[in-house]
């Protein structure tokens, strides 16, 4: 009887492959420098790209601030522009999901539009459906026109039976897409988005940063990053830098981000002679660097938002933040550094708390906020190991 050699009792499996990836879909407006694509960008550089990967559709043929880092990470933009036309949309849709890989997951991003795209996405065979709701749109809703709220009842029900996950960046937001009692559907729940951290414990060389951008080294620079949109209230901001300059020489503003309503903007800055006073400084790679060197202070008087992460890393930075009433208490993180003023308070009394916050050192280093911040739900580590879990249990449930 003749013994086999020990080193072939195991044969080759010629079949044996690498699993293949979990293929996610993420449908957004284009990979701008906006929140929620900074937000996706972070989780692209982050994730296992191994057993994840990410394609883009995106509703514009134009070329956006991402587009080049997406693909040298390995994903696709997927162009899908006619979103004006909901018919010839829906056939783009389902055309480019059976040219392309098949996707386990679809991760719609677009708010009420999330709603056909779910719809879509059900008919073309696709598993998996997110919608992530990015923002609390109650305000807009209440104040739309019939033929506008016919359009979001449309879409919440659609989201309603075609989502089989539904994620909010808070509570609010939770509610405004899901519903007043989405805490009873198990297919909702809030998600948070985060931040990645790694540039504010970075030195930023303060000088050359300012004097790129005019300002001087004793400057007080009270900063905005944000679209020029009407959510946003530029011209608000621009009513309380009017006062800011009758009664401080040395008080500046910086506002960052690109928009429809950016050469609006401009011209009213002109027109109010604070050319001067105010930088319209564009989209900028820069943000984390511009927070710890050019700014001081940072102000949000949004009309509405989700959860706005710049104001998680204005905290990282160790900056003051004042900021809107309506923007949800989850954001608060580094407490000392927080200030909420109400929108029915004037742009006279808004210029009065950055004059005092300015007059008073804040009582925590940012060494101590950058700390506090990284320990939270919004770092991007934690943030897309959790990401990473809801994909899988999805696959496997």
């Amino acid at each position: 009887m003749h013994c086999k050699d020990s080193t072939n009792m195991k044969e080759p499996n010629p079949t044996s492959t690498k699993p293949r990836p979990i293929r996610i879909l993420h449908v957004v407006g284009g990979m701008t420098r906006g929140g929620i694509e900074t937000w996706l960008m972070h989780v692209l550089r982050h994730i296992d790209r191994d057993r994840f990967q990410m394609h883009f559709l995106v509703h514009t043929t134009e070329p956006c601030s991402y587009d080049d880092e997406v693909r040298s990470l390995g994903s696709r933009i997927i162009s899908c522009p006619r979103v004006s036309q909901p018919l010839l949309y829906g056939s783009d849709f389902k055309r480019i999901l059976r040219e392309n890989s098949s996707y386990d997951i679809i991760h719609s991003h677009v708010q009420h539009f999330n709603g056909y795209v779910l719809r879509l996405a059900k008919e073309a065979g696709v598993p998996i459906r997110i919608s992530h709701s990015h923002n609390d749109t109650s305000i807009l809703e209440a104040k739309a026109s019939p033929a506008r709220k016919l359009y979001f009842s449309l879409t919440k029900w659609w989201i309603s039976r075609y989502a089989t996950i539904g994620l909010a960046v808070s509570r609010e937001s939770a509610r405004s897409l899901f519903g007043s009692h989405w805490e009873k559907d198990p297919r909702w729940r809030v998600f948070y988005c985060s931040v990645n951290l790694t540039p504010f414990r970075q030195a930023v060389d303060r000088e050359a940063i300012r004097t790129e951008l005019g300002i001087s080294a004793s400057a007080f620079v009270v900063g905005h990053i944000g679209r020029f949109q009407e959510q946003k209230n530029h011209e608000f901001i621009l009513n309380i830098a009017s006062f800011l300059a009758k009664k401080d020489a040395n008080i500046h503003l910086l506002l960052i981000g690109d928009g429809l309503l950016r050469t609006e903007i401009q011209e009213k800055v002109d027109r109010m002679n604070l050319s001067d006073r105010i930088i319209l400084a564009g989209l900028r790679s820069d943000v984390p660097q511009l927070m710890l060197a050019a700014m001081d202070l940072f102000v949000l008087p949004s009309l509405h938002e989700g959860l706005p992460l710049v104001l998680l890393e204005a905290q990282a930075a160790g900056l003051p933040c004042l900021f809107s009433d309506v923007i949800t208490q989850e954001v608060e993180v580094v407490l000392p550094l927080m200030q909420r003023l109400s929108l029915s308070q004037t742009a006279s009394q808004w210029s009065e708390a950055i004059l005092a916050t300015k007059q008073n050192k804040p009582k925590i280093t940012q060494t101590e906020a950058y700390q506090l911040v990284e320990q939270s739900s919004f770092n991007i580590h934690n943030g897309v190991k959790q990401l990473e879990a809801l994909y899988t249990g999805a696959i496997v449930q």
